[in-house]
């Protein structure tokens, strides 16, 4: 007995093939791919479609391959002036209409057309991709990444040195083709990359998120996988940094789509396949769950670097280079306080909290209700003081005028100086946003498969 999924899709296709012979072919494209879509979700949740599962997918290629030919031939045919008008159009094979192909004219050699017709689809996949080249460069430095000089050597010996000095890299000495970066989220697997992309002058930088790779349409992703490979072949040497990698390579198993399958194996091919000449092609990747990671992809990651929450050495760095040169009363105890208060903090979350801190002599104008006379430095001409500013003060505060901040002219404000009370203050309320549970796993991970970085 068939299924009730089953059946919609074979009445689907049904009209699909009508619609195709009445030449509505916009019609019969839009049922084909409805059909399909019935068709799949038969095989995942209809029992009795699992036994013929194979035969089912074959049918489903069939009429998304239909599909495709037939909105290439509807575009085609909307994108072409009229021509010939008056005279009696060629009458195209019946048994062509039914598969769903553009009809081929009188003398019009099919193979070419073909060849044609993948042209503008590259294209289309090509100019995707190229979004995807950093152009601009994120301008981090090495220095600019606290501690994790593990990850930073090897990413020198894999970007830098190959780059700089290319005899070193000969005969069985071969730089490194994949890293894999994995930690908690927040430890600056992103950042890294960033550096990689500033430090790395004459390398393209392709920068790709799951959602570059990812289409609704059956094999189009895979494609945009192969074609981004070629695209860094051709811009040798380049970097592919694929952020998240676990959305789009995680294991394989029964109850995962035939899409995803697709995408993975294309992957593998790509990374290490048989006639893939990936020399000048460094492939990173970054995750907060490498278990989950398929383990033939695992194994193509040469590299794989644990990203750990900071030290307190680097806590240290990060809170100085979260401040900056914001104007601050902190000493150097008062950094080393702070790092000390924070461990279980990764770098996003100390960010999170400086970037509070810096808000508490903002929220102190706001709350003022009284305001004094001060001098202070010049907005045009920092080394230069001037008299008449307005800053925040108390009531009983000598000179204090009582007035809000929106009576405040806008050149006139100074605002109160950042210091030790708004971090202690903003600290209170943080909290570390990396579990435990997930630090155990990670760590598990870098024993069994990684290196500390």
């Amino acid at each position: 007995m068939t299924r009730p999924m089953l059946q919609k899709a074979i009445e689907f296709a049904t009209q699909a093939i009508e619609e195709n012979k009445k030449n509505n072919y916009a019609e019969a494209c839009r049922l084909y791919e409805i059909s399909a879509e019935h068709f799949l979700h038969s095989i995942k949740y209809d029992a009795h479609a699992e036994k013929s599962k194979e035969s089912i997918r074959a049918r489903v290629a069939d009429y998304l391959d239909r599909a495709e030919k037939l909105k290439e031939y509807v575009r085609k045919k909307s994108d072409q002036p009229v021509k010939n008008k008056g005279k009696k159009p060629v009458k195209s094979d019946q048994s062509v209409k039914d598969k769903g192909i553009k009809p081929v004219k009188n003398g019009e050699d099919e193979t070419n057309s073909e060849s044609d017709d993948e042209d503008p689809e590259k294209k289309k996949l090509v100019s995707q991709l190229e979004g995807a080249i950093v152009m601009e460069k994120p301008n981090i430095q090495w220095s600019d990444v606290a501690g994790l000089e593990g990850a930073k050597e090897a990413l020198k010996e894999a970007v830098i040195l190959p780059i700089k000095f290319p005899h070193l890299f000969t005969g069985k000495r071969k730089p490194w083709k994949g890293i894999l970066l994995f930690g908690p989220p927040g430890t600056g697997k992103s950042f890294l990359a960033k550096a990689i992309a500033t430090e790395a002058n004459n390398s393209t930088f392709f920068s790709i998120s799951s959602s570059d790779l990812v289409s609704k349409w059956l094999g189009e992703s895979e494609k945009l996988v192969r074609n981004l490979f070629e695209l860094g072949r051709q811009h040798k040497p380049s970097i592919i940094f694929i952020d998240e990698i676990d959305s789009l390579c995680s294991s394989r198993s029964d109850n995962e789509s035939e899409s995803a399958r697709r995408i993975k194996t294309e992957f593998l091919v790509q990374m290490q396949g048989v006639g893939n000449d990936n020399d000048g092609i460094l492939i990173v990747g970054a995750t907060n769950i490498p278990w989950v990671l398929d383990s033939a992809i695992r194994r193509r990651f040469e590299k794989r670097i644990y990203i750990p929450l900071p030290d307190k050495n680097a806590r240290y760095k990060i809170f100085k280079l979260s401040i900056g040169d914001t104007p601050n009363d902190l000493k150097e105890e008062d950094f080393k306080t702070l790092a000390a208060k924070t461990e279980g903090f990764s770098g996003a979350d100390i960010s999170v909290l400086v970037q509070d801190a810096l808000m508490q002599p903002v929220r102190k104008v706001q709350t003022a209700t009284h305001f004094k006379r001060v001098s202070g430095p010049s907005r045009d001409c920092p080394d230069k003081n001037v008299d008449d500013l307005l800053m925040p003060c108390f009531p009983n505060d000598p000179g204090a005028m009582e007035m809000s901040w929106v009576d405040v002219p806008g050149d006139k404000l100074l605002e109160p100086k950042f210091n030790m009370n708004d971090m202690e203050s903003s600290l209170q309320k943080a909290k570390p946003t990396v579990n435990n549970d997930d630090l155990i796993q990670l760590q598990k991970f870098m024993n069994d498969f990684g290196q500390e970085g």
